[in-house]
């Protein structure tokens, strides 16, 4: 329902129009009154008879974040699209105020995540807004509607075609901003803690990556269970935050081993385990889990290192990768279940039944996004290295809202020093290599020396030797 069942081609054909500015309407000719008929010439001086109403489908412009190619931050570029998309049956016109930044995002940039499709494309799974239009046969959204939407990609741009079924209507009360940050976090930890975990009270819980998006659902959802007790990692920074947030045991994967730090407080193990990371801590996570515990794995965090794809540690994760055979299941009484949101496209009803529980647990007050900070689409490549760095506490969110002169300004001035800090680089890496080849010709120059000294040495000593005969 993340949304393979929106109409990829709908999405590929509006990708596929190039950033363009409307054009001029063309200057009508002047009418040539010596050969024209008086009638003519009459006509043609009435302003009302010549002018066209120029459809609204060909002057329609909006922005939109396109993933130009695999990379790094300056992957994703802002674009500006002619043309207003069309709607088909069951489908809506959202008008876009804010985005969701996931991990699989940061993935898709690398080429990492296959759900979203090739280059040209626009990213984005989760945002909110405002219906604008509405197709043929949608009786349940009308305009007006604020919503929030959920979609396999194709929302990171200021107007959005979906299907009416991605949609939910946003809580009075709820801001475009929660709205955006609540779908893909919340559902995911949702379904991995109720569907699959089978979360009950008294039971025991690991969240790795406790400060993001997920995690801090994830710990929300477990407060709305009785005497259910939370570790959960993040850098020291972050324990204060978490703690408060409701994670009983905060432990710093950075300065510690999770494993040590769990087992002394739970010797036994965990009931259920989240598992974002892949590779060797999969392996870490199923000897952690207590008889009859579960492990969840949602992610490959591991394989992101840097801004660009990292051979090196996509193939560490491979080979570290989590493999079992059912007999050893059977013998430690032990669960192992996948999860990925991406890939229950079509599953209408588990997710508005997932959704509809997540909305009353809002409007008890019993679960709340964290919005860590909020960019313009201008800012996407900040936004997405603050998530990479994990430098947010919650999540970080996209607005539609056209950035301020001001900040344009500044915004350019930064990035005119980051272009100059480059060249300036570029002047010392080149400085220094000039250096070391000076350095070297002065070596060189030196060893010659010394070899001519050394000769002359040899040759004195021949002609002693000479002389001594």
């Amino acid at each position: 329902m993340s949304g393979e069942d929106a109409p990829a081609q709908q999405q590929n054909a509006v990708d596929q129009k190039q950033e363009t500015k409307p054009t001029e309407e063309p200057k009508s000719e002047q009418p040539n009154t010596d050969s024209a008929p008086a009638g003519a010439a009459e006509a043609a001086a009435t302003p009302a008879a010549t002018t066209e109403k120029v459809p609204e489908e060909d002057t329609f412009t909006y922005r939109a974040l396109v993933l130009t190619g695999y990379g790094g931050y300056d992957k994703v570029k802002l674009q500006v699209k002619k043309g207003k998309p069309a709607l088909k049956a069951g489908e809506v016109l959202v008008r876009v105020k804010a985005c969701g930044l996931n991990f699989a995002d940061l993935m898709a940039r690398q080429g990492l995540y296959d759900r979203l499709p090739s280059p040209p494309v626009t990213p984005g799974m989760e945002c909110s807004g405002v219906v604008e239009a509405v197709g043929d046969e949608v009786t349940d959204r009308k305009v007006g509607d604020k919503v929030m939407v959920l979609n396999r990609f194709g929302l990171w741009q200021e107007v959005a075609v979906v299907p009416a079924s991605h949609t939910f209507p946003i809580p009075e009360g709820m801001s475009f901003e929660e709205a955006a940050a609540l779908p893909v976090n919340y559902i995911t930890a949702y379904m991995m803690l109720f569907d699959f975990g089978n979360l009950r009270p008294n039971q025991s819980v690991l969240i790795h990556a406790a400060a993001g998006g997920v995690g801090i659902a994830a710990t929300q959802l477990c407060k709305t269970v009785k005497d259910v007790t939370v570790f959960g990692t993040a850098s020291a920074s972050k324990h204060e935050t978490i703690s408060q947030g409701g994670v009983t045991h905060t432990i710093d994967y950075r300065t510690k081993d999770y494993v040590e730090e769990v087992r002394k407080i739970s010797p036994k193990g965990l009931d259920i385990i989240l598992d974002p990371l892949g590779g060797s801590d999969t392996h870490k996570a199923y000897n952690l889990l207590k008889p009859m515990g579960k492990l969840i794995t949602y992610g490959a965090a591991n394989m992101l290192a840097g801004q660009r794809k990292n051979l090196l540690a996509v193939a560490k994760n491979w080979y570290h990768q989590f493999s079992i055979h059912t007999l050893s299941l059977i013998q430690g009484n032990k669960s192992v279940c996948g999860f990925h949101l991406g890939y229950l496209d079509g599953e209408t009803e588990l997710i508005t039944q997932a959704m509809s529980i997540i909305l009353d647990l809002y409007k008890e007050g019993k679960i709340k996004p964290r919005i860590d900070s909020t960019w313009h689409l201008e800012q996407v490549g900040d936004a997405m290295r603050k998530m990479q760095e994990r430098n947010n506490i919650g999540k970080v969110i996209l607005t539609t809202e056209p950035m301020p002169e001001e900040e344009k300004k500044e915004e350019t001035k930064k990035e005119d020093k980051k272009e100059d800090k480059k060249k300036d680089d570029k002047k010392k890496d080149d400085k220094k290599k000039d250096d070391g080849k000076k350095e070297e010709k002065k070596d060189d120059k030196k060893k010659e020396e010394a070899k001519k000294e050394e000769k002359k040495e040899e040759e004195k000593k021949e002609e002693a030797k000479k002389e001594e005969k």
